[in-house]
C-alpha cells in the first residue's frame, strides 16, 4: 500500500492556489521513459503522423520533455521523423514505423489511454491540500449573497455559516418540503462561485495505474483557462518552449459540486475500472475535493444507511479515503470537500451515535414561522407576475395550518404554481386572489389532510 503523509498544509486563508509549473525535465513529470514513449505511441496509432507542436499540446507537456522520448523512440526505429522549418524539431513530423506500429499495438494491450499525461499521486495529493475547502474565507456578507433568492431565518443563517467555514461534515435534516436541498444547493453555489477556483488534473498515477479525474460533466472549467487554451499555434510554440510556464496537465476549475440522492449506491464510491481499456476512472467524491459533496434524500439510497456510513467512517474521520485497484493493491488520496448529509427522515432511524459524533455540525430545518412563510408566499407570487393577497395566506392558515397541517415552505410554490395553472385553463390572466387558493387547495391538499 502507498502510504503518503496526508497533514495539512498551512496556507492563507482567501489565498488562491498557485498554478502547478511545468516540469523541466522528464524527471519531474513523474513519469518513466518508458511509460511515455508508450503514450507517443498510442497517439501516435491514433491520430496518425503528428508535428511536435502537435504531439506536446496532446499530451500537455513541453516539447523539451517530449522530445526525450521522441529521440528514444528515434533510435529504437519505432518512429520517423521529416524535416520542418525554421523553428527547430517542435515544426517536424512524426510518424510511425512498421515496428513502431508494433510496439504501439503492444502498448494498447497494456493500457489503452490516449490523452494528457498524468500526474504523480503525490502531486495530486499535494495540490488538493494547497486548495482545501477549509481555506475558502466565508464572511456573512459574501454568504449572504449567496443566499440572497432564498427566504432564511437569521438563527439558520447562523447556524449554516460555521458549518461552511468548518468545511468539515454537515447533516441537514428536518421535515419535507422545507428547503434542505435549495440550502444545500446554496452552500454548493456559494463554494463555486466565491470559493475560488482551483487545479484538478485531467489523470493522475498511482501505483502504476491511470486514474482520469477531470469530467466534463462534473468539473466547470474556469473562463481563463479556456481561454488559455484556444491561444493560437504562435503563442502555444512560445509556451511549449519556454519555461517557468503553467503545467497544462492540469486544468483550472471552478469549485465542484456534486449532489446524489437515491441513485446512490456502495459502487459508485469506488474506482470504476475499465476491463477493455484498463485504466480506471475517480469515483465521485474524489472527483468533488476542494469543493462540495451532497448526498441528498439520505436513507433512500439503494444500499442501506448502514451500508453507507460504515463506508465513510474513515473518510469522515481521517480525512482520507483508501482507493483499491483490480490487483488488490490500495492507496490513499484526500477527502478534503465540504460533505453533506440531507434528510427528511428521522435521524434517530438512520444513524448511531458514532456517526453523529462525526457530523461536525448538525443543521435542523424547522417548518417556517408565519412570518417567513409570508415571506416566501409573496416573493414567489411576484415572481409568478401575481399581486400579494394576505385573504389567500389566511385562508390557509385558518384551513390547514391552524388544524394540523405544517406549513412547508414549498407549499407556497406549489400552491401558487397550482394557480396560474388554474388561471391559463380559465382563460383569465394570472392573478391571486382568495377563491382561487381555495381552489387551488382543494387540488393540492385536500387529499394529505
Amino acid at each position: 500500500m502507498n502510504h503518503l503523509k496526508m497533514n495539512n498544509l498551512d496556507w492563507d486563508i482567501g489565498s488562491a492556489p498557485e498554478a502547478p509549473s511545468a516540469p523541466e525535465s522528464l524527471q519531474q513529470t513523474g513519469l518513466t521513459l518508458g511509460f511515455l514513449s508508450d503514450m507517443i505511441l498510442r497517439t501516435l496509432y491514433t491520430r496518425g503522423g503528428l508535428l511536435g507542436l502537435d504531439l506536446a499540446r496532446l499530451l500537455c507537456l513541453p516539447f523539451k520533455v517530449v522530445e526525450e522520448a521522441l529521440n528514444f523512440l528515434k533510435h529504437e526505429k519505432c518512429i520517423e521523423v521529416l524535416g520542418g522549418d525554421l523553428i527547430g524539431k517542435i515544426s517536424y513530423r512524426f510518424n510511425l514505423t512498421d515496428l513502431g506500429r508494433r510496439r504501439a499495438q503492444e502498448a494498447f494491450k497494456m493500457c489503452a489511454y490516449v490523452g494528457p499525461a498524468p500526474v504523480p499521486l503525490e502531486d495530486y495529493v499535494e495540490q488538493t491540500y494547497r486548495q482545501a475547502v477549509t481555506a475558502i474565507d466565508v464572511s456573512p456578507e459574501s454568504l449572504r449573497a449567496a443566499f440572497s433568492h432564498l427566504v432564511v431565518s437569521e438563527d439558520l443563517f447562523n447556524a449554516i455559516g460555521p458549518a461552511v467555514v468548518s468545511g468539515k461534515s454537515v447533516f441537514i435534516y428536518g421535515p419535507p418540503g422545507n428547503g434542505k436541498t435549495a440550502i444545500a444547493q446554496s452552500i454548493g453555489n456559494f463554494m463555486n462561485t466565491s470559493g475560488g477556483e482551483i487545479y484538478i488534473p485531467y489523470a493522475f498515477m498511482a501505483e502504476g495505474s491511470i486514474i482520469t479525474l477531470y469530467d466534463q460533466a462534473i468539473h466547470e472549467r474556469a473562463e481563463n483557462d479556456v481561454e488559455d487554451r484556444m491561444e493560437d499555434n504562435e503563442a502555444t510554440i512560445r509556451r511549449l518552449l519556454n519555461t517557468g510556464t503553467v503545467d497544462m496537465r492540469w486544468v483550472r476549475v471552478k469549485r465542484p459540486v456534486i449532489i446524489t440522492g437515491g441513485e446512490l449506491n456502495l459502487d459508485m464510491l469506488d474506482l470504476k475500472y475499465s476491463a477493455e481499456s484498463q485504466f480506471y476512472q475517480a469515483p465521485m467524491h474524489v472527483k468533488a475535493n476542494g469543493g462540495v459533496f451532497l448526498i441528498d434524500d439520505f436513507g433512500r439510497q439503494l444500499c442501506s444507511p448502514k451500508e453507507l456510513l460504515n463506508r465513510w467512517i474513515v473518510p469522515l474521520e481521517n480525512r482520507v479515503d483508501y482507493l483499491t485497484l483490480a490487483s488488490g493493491q490500495k492507496f490513499q488520496v484526500p477527502f478534503e470537500q465540504l460533505t453533506m448529509f440531507s434528510t427528511n427522515l428521522d435521524p434517530k432511524d438512520l444513524v448511531d451515535d458514532a456517526f453523529l459524533r462525526r457530523m461536525r455540525h448538525k443543521v435542523e430545518i424547522k417548518a417556517p414561522e408565519r412570518d417567513i412563510y409570508e415571506r416566501i408566499f409573496n416573493n414567489y407570487a411576484k415572481k409568478l407576475g401575481m399581486t400579494p393577497c394576505p385573504d389567500a395566506i389566511e385562508y390557509l392558515y385558518d384551513r390547514y395550518y391552524n388544524r394540523g397541517r405544517s406549513p412547508r415552505a414549498s407549499d407556497c410554490r406549489d400552491l401558487l404554481e397550482t394557480v396560474a395553472s388554474i388561471c391559463r385553463f380559465r382563460r383569465i390572466p394570472v392573478q391571486l386572489n382568495k377563491q382561487l387558493m381555495i381552489d387551488a387547495a382543494n387540488s393540492f391538499i385536500r387529499e394529505f389532510v
